[in-house]
């Protein structure tokens, strides 16, 4: 559905005490959406269950961003991260998500779940922003799907070393600061 969706260029927002909260199977299959979620993102839930999470990708979120976001999760680990969204009309939020691996009482992955808030203002504006729009010029210099995603991903993963911190120490720092 979503791939059809043009961005309109208009952000809404959320409110400060409000949590965007959804869970997903394995293979990131949205079973379960809070009316927070389901609000920002214009669905209503039975359009929303068993759609892949990425229903609300906008297209300037890079690839490479997803891709370290899910290798952190695989590998039964949190993350923290900024996201820009877009609702089923064009429009587009950001949040502060925090997702998590779900584990069964006998510790097997069974999906992953993702709190978000508002995200600090400043922070997106002066580092967040700018950098994710650096990650996606250099992923839309390559014609190659891999080596757009792997340049991405190196840009990325040198960013957050040149700041000597883990990706989650800098995305917190950043949602933190203010």
């Amino acid at each position: 559905m979503a791939a059809h969706i043009k961005p309109t260029g208009r952000e809404t927002f959320f409110r400060d005490s409000e949590l965007i909260v959804s869970k997903t199977d394995l293979k990131g299959r949205i079973t379960y959406a809070n009316g927070v979620f389901r609000r920002m993102a214009g669905y209503r839930e039975s359009e929303l269950i068993g759609q892949p999470h990425s229903i609300i990708r906008h297209p300037d979120m890079p690839r490479s961003a997803f891709k370290l976001l899910w290798d952190t999760i695989e590998a039964r680990r949190e993350i923290f991260a900024f996201v820009k969204n877009m609702a089923r009309n064009g429009d587009h939020y950001w949040v502060f998500a925090h997702v998590t691996p779900s584990f069964d009482a006998a510790g097997q992955m069974t999906g992953y779940h993702s709190n978000r808030r508002v995200p600090d203002r400043a922070m997106l504006e002066s580092a967040i922003i700018p950098l994710y729009a650096e990650v996606l010029k250099i992923e839309h210099s390559h014609v190659n799907g891999k080596e757009a995603l792997a340049a991405g991903y190196k840009a990325l993963t040198d960013f957050v070393v040149s700041q000597k911190v883990s990706y989650d120490e800098l995305m917190f720092a950043h949602q933190s600061a203010a």
